[in-house]
């Protein structure tokens, strides 16, 4: 009897000994299994960066759309006559559009800031909307478009800046309102106050316009700023419009481009072929241009 027994407890003894080897062994399985890696955070650049930067007169929104990382940027600007260029606003919402499928197009260390619509007033006269729009919302009554170019003052915003400011312009042969100071209007201000809060000065700022077809330099009192001169060339040849180096059809004063070029910040004018047309790809192409340009100035 005493050895049944004894045999027994060495069975069970082996028994658990099995059974505590065991549960080590299965414990370690699990406590040496690798854990999955977490999920790289990775930055969507496709989604711009938002800013309200003013009001118009009318109260409506002045807006940036800022893609791509850096304080080295380019600005593009639409519709700073309003509704009378709107084709000039749809092409900027284009390349917005362009640039969320495609935010590889911008150098790693640039960014693109756009103002698609820099007199929402003139292009809601002409259209009776704010924001985005489409070509049958426009009006086709030649006086209301024509209105559209001004903002709600009856300001010609492309004369309200501050180089050579006179009360007033001209327009082809007209004698236009330029405000009753230089950045007298809400959208003046807010284009300037956005550009000197800048950490860094613009690379460049581009206007789009219509309808000369072609691609016109910027200057105030110190002449041509040379990398103005540049990326007219750039722009022009790449979309094939006509470079001008001194816009001499009428005197211009207050325009946007000539206070760029008084602060010493390259500022060209790309005026497209007619009122009704984006020509995207010759504009894409001009855009290419610029930034293959300035990536190249960045390496150097």
């Amino acid at each position: 009897m005493g050895l049944l027994l004894t045999k027994r407890n060495a069975v069970l003894t082996v028994v658990v000994i099995a059974l505590f080897a065991s549960l080590l062994i299965f414990s370690g399985l699990f406590k040496k299994a690798p854990l999955p890696p977490p999920p790289p955070v990775v930055s969507d650049n496709s989604k711009p960066q938002y800013a309200i930067i003013g009001r118009s007169v009318e109260g409506r929104k002045i807006e940036t759309f800022t893609y791509g990382q850096g304080d080295r940027r380019l600005i593009f600007a639409g519709g700073i006559h309003g509704g009378y260029e709107w084709n000039s606003v749809l092409l900027a919402y284009t390349f917005m559009d362009y640039l969320s499928a495609n935010p590889d197009l911008i150098p790693k260390n640039m960014a693109i800031t756009i103002i698609p619509s820099a007199n929402p007033d003139g292009v809601y006269r002409v259209t009776g909307k704010d924001g985005r729009f489409t070509i049958t919302d426009i009006s086709t009554n030649e006086q209301t478009l024509e209105a559209g170019r001004f903002n709600a003052d009856k300001v010609d915003l492309n004369r309200n800046f501050g180089c050579k400011w006179q009360s007033k312009s001209t327009w082809r042969n007209a004698i236009v309102n330029a405000g009753s100071k230089a950045f007298s209007e809400p959208e003046t201000v807010a284009i300037r106050d956005f550009v000197l809060r800048l950490k860094q000065k613009p690379l460049g700022v581009i206007f789009w316009h219509s309808q000369a077809g072609e691609v016109d330099a910027s200057e105030c009192e110190s002449g041509i700023l040379p990398t103005t001169l540049d990326i007219m060339n750039a722009y022009a040849e790449a979309a094939g419009y006509k470079p001008v180096k001194s816009f001499d059809n009428y005197s211009i004063t207050g325009d946007a481009e000539g206070w760029l070029a008084s602060i010493a910040v390259p500022a060209i004018t790309v005026e497209l072929s007619t009122h009704r047309d984006i020509e995207w790809e010759k504009n894409l192409a001009g855009v290419k241009a610029l930034l293959t340009y300035f990536d190249k100035e960045t390496r150097r």
